[in-house]
């Protein structure tokens, strides 16, 4: 069995999250990453605090921070406290970013390879107790350490292109592929293997995306397609049947919002990036694409608060925990 875990996005009241995490915590979920997506979203350390505050065991961690709106040093430093905190539960999530996140601070995604290989190598280093000096293209530090450090303190990350799923492979405890075209799913997998195996590393594989085993699990998550279809690749366009126009069509819409985007959004479309069928049906499909590539954990993205107790008890279902 894959090891149950979710995502949760706190963009309502962070009691909200905390409630969200206290019935996953009992319905035997192990990981709860929380989205950072920056002032679209309740401050990430805030809510990750108070949910470790509220639950026992589980694990608790960004998923995912980005090197831009904190400082290398800031992030280390507010997971080991978190860590701390919890009594050793917390782990570092880290990726590139995204304009929901960075777009309304003004923030330039400049070199995103070089500024997440940095922060983790900063990070690894923090968290291992040493005094870090490094003076690379986006991440300094001058003589810095921490004052609480878990060397063991699990570094993962999430990324799709295909630099940045070897950097995961090569450098961290395990990497997140989420919502990637399901097709794309085992080569996505063996270039992290590949990198990891070149660099002595065995990452784990955490596979996120929406299961849909009904119209209202799949009105919820078209308006999450939106942002993902228009900047997917172009062969996986054509392969889904997704014309320059459509694609035209859906960006355009964006700027009246996600919920106007996703009414341009068809089922076809979205039906190759999730996990789609009657409960047996997905639940054999995650076992078979678990096993078929070697995925160690399942994370349920919670996106919107209402539907988080119902998709949580579909994915305990489905995952075979009740």
């Amino acid at each position: 069995m894959v090891q149950p875990e979710f995502n949760v996005l706190p963009h309502g009241p962070v009691e909200r999250a905390v409630e969200i995490a206290q019935v996953a915590e009992t319905l035997g979920y192990e990981r709860c990453w929380v989205y950072d997506e920056g002032l679209a979203a309740a401050d990430v350390y805030v809510a990750m605090t108070a949910i470790a505050l509220a639950t026992t065991s589980l694990e608790v961690g960004p998923g995912i921070t980005n090197p831009y709106t904190r400082h290398a040093g800031a992030t280390a430093s507010a997971v080991a406290s978190l860590d701390e905190l919890s009594g050793g539960r917390a782990f570092l999530g880290v990726g590139a970013g995204g304009s929901l996140t960075l777009d309304p601070l003004g923030i330039d995604r400049r070199r995103p390879l070089a500024a997440v290989r940095e922060t983790i190598a900063a990070c690894r280093r923090l968290f291992a107790g040493e005094t870090v000096s490094v003076d690379g293209v986006h991440v300094r530090l001058s003589g810095a350490s921490l004052l609480h450090a878990r060397a063991s303190t699990e570094i993962w990350l999430a990324g799709r292109g295909p630099r940045m799923l070897e950097l995961g492979g090569a450098a961290c405890d395990g990497v997140l592929v989420d919502f990637v075209y399901k097709p794309h799913l085992g080569p996505a997998v063996e270039r992290i293997r590949d990198a990891g195996r070149a660099a002595g590393n065995r990452p784990r594989i955490a596979y996120s995306t929406m299961l849909v085993t009904d119209d209202d699990d799949m009105a919820a998550v078209k308006p999450h397609l939106t942002y993902r279809l228009v900047d997917t690749p172009a062969d996986v366009k054509q392969a889904i049947g997704l014309a320059d126009a459509d694609a035209a069509r859906i960006r355009a819409a964006l700027a009246d919002g996600l919920e106007a985007a996703a009414e341009h959004v068809r089922d076809e479309w979205a039906l190759p990036f999730v996990i789609a069928g009657a409960p047996g049906e997905c639940r054999d499909e995650l076992h078979r694409l678990a096993a078929e590539h070697g995925i160690e954990s399942f994370v349920v993205p919670l996106l919107d608060d209402e539907p988080a107790e119902a998709l949580l008890r579909s994915g305990a279902e489905i995952m075979g925990l009740s």
